[in-house]
């Protein structure tokens, strides 16, 4: 007798967690010359993290984990909250790298996903196989892991919990991901991947300095099934004026899965950052992090940072909002969900 397979359901990220996975920046990657400004971000992040659930952190090799042991033990973190696994890696970003974790009869299934470097634009090979190599590591146990030939990374997709996911055109069908793939037949995929009813795609939306090619992520998160929130600029004179209001506009005409209208909650606009060779910086409050109890919310040492955390602070009234200093991490190119990757309950 055969028996048919269980629909898969990718759970929100305010449902229950196990744990965060973290990627250490090192030497051998794009932190190399910034280590002493980012680190000190990862460790606080780690030590956020370990009060509600445990961290898994991905070391580039021995030394580097005594490193990273040494870092967290002087911080006071507590180390039984923490998994080590030397595991080498291009970059820092869980968020893209890292499993996709959705639920099976109620059982944990690990999805692995190709990752490409955002099209090519970076090297990913060590990246594109973390997850199978923790897995052959034993650190998921006896969760298993399906390896998903499609191109998707974790920072591109929102779910409400409800079937509904919220994405961006120009990056779920930019021609550098899965060129194969029209639209329909990535809808189809997705929806049977990630237990879906339907699709909602933003046409507008995007930071300067982004290379993800608009990840929702940075524009528009789900804060409960029926609040969104999302970037809005609210100075007529700078570049995203016109395109954040657009989508806007387009966040206004969604309805959520129970027919009414979302709740949308404008997220404040810092001040513009930009590098050394005056390259603009994406700076943005939609890059919190949910985790038990609590939300992990990027702070960029400006005066809209009280704001920002204000505003979260009533889209989860109950949890506990906690604003980490991020603007290091900006300076290639990202942010705190970026960094990081949440396992549901039953994987860690």
């Amino acid at each position: 007798m055969t028996h048919k397979p269980c629909r898969q359901y990718l759970p929100p990220e305010w449902a229950p967690q196990s744990g965060v996975m973290l990627t250490w920046p090192h030497l051998h990657g794009d932190w190399a010359s910034n280590l002493e400004r980012v680190e000190p971000v990862f460790v606080a992040i780690a030590r956020h993290v370990a009060r509600h659930e445990k961290v898994l952190i991905n070391c580039y090799d021995s030394s580097h984990r005594d490193h990273i042991a040494g870092l967290l033990r002087a911080d006071d973190i507590d180390m039984s909250r923490v998994l080590l696994c030397v595991v080498p890696s291009n970059d820092t970003w869980a968020r893209d790298h890292g499993p996709v974790t959705v639920t099976c009869e109620r059982e944990p299934l690990l999805l692995d996903f190709g990752f490409n470097g955002w099209g090519g634009k970076y090297g990913h090979d060590l990246d594109d196989r973390i997850s199978r190599r923790l897995y052959d590591l034993g650190t998921f146990g006896d969760v298993p892991l399906q390896t998903i030939e499609l191109i998707l990374e974790g920072g591109s997709i929102e779910v409400d919990g409800s079937g509904t996911l919220l994405t961006t055109e120009q990056c779920l069908l930019a021609p550098t991901r899965n060129p194969r793939l029209a639209r329909a037949a990535l809808e189809a995929t997705l929806k049977e991947l990630l237990g879906l009813n339907r699709i909602l795609w933003l046409r507008h939306g995007h930071l300067a300095g982004d290379d993800t090619d608009s990840h929702i992520d940075t524009l528009a998160r789900y804060c409960d099934t029926s609040t969104i929130a999302y970037v809005a600029c609210d100075d007529p004179n700078d570049e995203h004026f016109e395109d954040l209001r657009a989508m806007e506009t387009e966040l206004k005409s969604l309805l959520a899965a129970d027919g009414n209208p979302y709740r949308l909650v404008p997220l404040p606009w810092p001040k513009a950052v930009h590098d050394d060779t005056d390259r603009r910086l994406p700076l943005t409050y939609a890059n919190f992090l949910i985790v038990n109890d609590a939300v992990l919310v990027p702070t960029y040492r400006d005066p809209s940072d009280r704001l920002a955390l204000d505003r979260l602070a009533g889209c989860f009234p109950d949890r506990k909002v906690i604003g980490i200093d991020c603007l290091p991490l900006v300076y290639q190119y990202g942010s705190l969900h970026c960094v990081t990757m949440q396992f549901p309950a039953g994987v860690l």
